[in-house]
């Protein structure tokens, strides 16, 4: 067991639903998963899995009619859903910040940037002079790569390229220190060169104050250069989890294999197709009894489409979501009878809530 002092943010059975007028929306489904402090964690998935939503319950950024319905937020031992609004806007920032996918829309386009990282952290700290905020600022404009500060200061978003601007929201979440930083697709709006530059900024970056990251993507490529393990979410459940090599090397989820087949690759032979995966995303509103993939999946059995699967350990950190890794354990495990495998099944559902992934 793990000692509790290296976990930085625990998360336990998290169901987010959105209450609209057509019906609840099960937007997370029961997610579970820890982060220790100086780790890199990606969620990946694709757009509507969720990811975002869990997001905005570790901020306390949820936006009615979207509300957390069960589970629990520890961070650093403190409950984060029982904090009041108060606690909360200490907690963002100072604890946790986040970076966006957007700048352009998180930037007031009628203030400087110097204005706006001022008052970013005049916001946590009420303690520090405009001139000693001033000179914070333009160490952390420094320190995220842009040049030139004194003059920066003075401009006003609209003069900065789309990376230029994405760095000074790295800027703008990092100038109160947090030892945990949530990245909400950094990247996906800027072109690959500059994308490759932010990545490579957030890794010395989180090298340097040891912060604990979780970054969200549905670029794979992007998990690769930056993560230490990964979490894969499809329709609000995590499907699978483990270190990056394994989830890489040794995918065990098939919507995890889905992801990697329609992935580019360097490697590959010429002219070598990609392979989307079939089929439409789930309904959320009527999500499907069993396995939320099994209607896609080309492995799919008549088990898959009554029951969720349980999580089932492949090795140490490595676990996933799907019954043909059950199948294989049964036969591991020797049990022939069907008796044995129904046994088995309801063993495993029973501790699938108490069993969450340690890196």
């Amino acid at each position: 067991m793990e000692d509790t002092k290296e976990k930085l943010l625990e998360v336990r059975d998290l169901r987010v639903s959105f209450f609209t007028p057509a019906g609840e929306v099960q937007a997370v489904g029961g997610i579970s998963y820890d982060l220790n402090y100086g780790e890199v964690m990606g969620i990946v998935g694709e757009s509507g899995s969720g990811k975002s939503q869990e997001a905005y319950s570790i901020m306390g950024l949820l936006q009615p009619p979207g509300k957390v319905v069960g589970g629990s937020i520890t961070f650093e031992g403190k409950d984060v859903l029982s904090l009041s609004p108060q606690e909360l806007t200490s907690f963002r920032g100072k604890e946790v910040a986040m970076i966006f996918q957007n700048p352009m829309t998180c930037l007031n386009p009628v203030y400087t940037i110097g204005n706006q990282l001022i008052e970013a952290l005049r916001a946590h700290d009420k303690t520090v002079s405009k001139e000693e905020a001033a000179k914070r600022a333009m160490e952390m404009l420094e320190m995220v790569g842009i040049n030139n500060v004194e003059k920066r200061m003075r401009q006003y978003p609209h003069e900065f390229s789309g990376g230029m601007r994405q760095r000074v929201m790295i800027a703008m979440g990092l100038i109160c220190h947090p030892k945990l930083l949530i990245a909400d697709e950094p990247t996906t709006a800027l072109d690959v060169t500059i994308q490759a530059q932010i990545l490579e900024l957030m890794k010395s970056l989180q090298k340097k104050t040891n912060m604990g990251i979780i970054f969200i993507t549905h670029n794979l490529g992007v998990v690769a250069e930056i993560c230490h393990k990964v979490s894969v979410m499809y329709a609000g459940k995590i499907v699978e989890q483990g270190p990056v090599d394994d989830i890489f090397y040794n995918p065990s989820h098939p919507y995890t294999v889905g992801l990697l087949r329609s992935m580019p690759r360097v490697d590959a032979e010429n002219y070598e197709r990609l392979i989307p995966i079939e089929g439409s995303p789930v309904d959320m509103l009527n999500p499907p009894e069993g396995c939320p993939f099994a209607p896609r999946c080309e492995h799919c059995m008549k088990i898959c489409l009554k029951k969720m699967p349980p999580h089932v350990t492949i090795k140490e950190g490595h676990r996933s979501a799907c019954w043909l890794r059950v199948e294989e354990l049964m036969k591991k495990e020797e049990f022939g009878t069907e008796g044995g495998a129904t046994h088995l099944a309801s063993k495993m559902t029973s501790k699938a809530g108490e069993d969450t992934v340690h890196g």
